[in-house]
């Protein structure tokens, strides 16, 4: 028993003495006394039950919550990881894209530079063209023979000239 039942035990056990020896015969206080003692018993008894009962509910009550907490909790960890799963999935495929768009860069760039290349040797050609045009109508009865041979005008050299780009992803491996 907790220690307020006990003192409100003993405060009735007092009560009925104090009352028992206040003028009535001691025979029938004691049976007063043993009939109030096994009322406030079952009493007791029966405050007991309903508190037993009620913790038993209030138990129940408190593991049913923790449970759904913790379904809720791991609902919510399934939903993060399914989350985390997604974003991860994302970032691969953005990172694949980018390994793509990196390598057709390092392509592009030596297009360019190859392109570049050829623009500086056309303009080479035609500044070179352009200086001997005076010379070319000064001459004029000279024989075409003569400018055939030259490198630059002779048909064989033009080969050369006419090359595809030669660009691959495996030459330029990160740059």
């Amino acid at each position: 028993m907790s220690p307020v039942c006990l003192g409100f035990v003993f405060w009735c056990k007092y009560t009925i003495i104090m009352a028992s020896s206040s003028g009535n015969s001691s025979g029938s206080s004691l049976r007063q006394n043993s009939g109030s003692e096994e009322d406030l018993q079952l009493l007791m008894d029966q405050r007991k039950r309903k508190r037993m009962q009620s913790n038993r509910e209030s138990a129940r009550r408190s593991r049913m919550r923790k449970q759904k907490h913790l379904d809720d909790l791991m609902s919510q960890v399934t939903q993060l990881r399914n989350d985390n799963n997604q974003i991860l999935t994302g970032i691969n495929i953005t990172n694949q894209h980018f390994m793509n768009l990196e390598s057709e860069n390092s392509i592009l760039r030596a297009q360019l530079m190859e392109l570049m290349h050829r623009l500086e040797s056309l303009n080479e050609i035609l500044n070179f063209i352009n200086a001997n045009d005076a010379t070319f109508e000064a001459e004029a009865d000279q024989d075409l023979n003569s400018i055939a041979s030259d490198s630059l005008m002779n048909p064989m050299n033009l080969i050369y000239l006419n090359q595809p780009i030669m660009a691959s992803a495996d030459m330029f491996q990160y740059c």
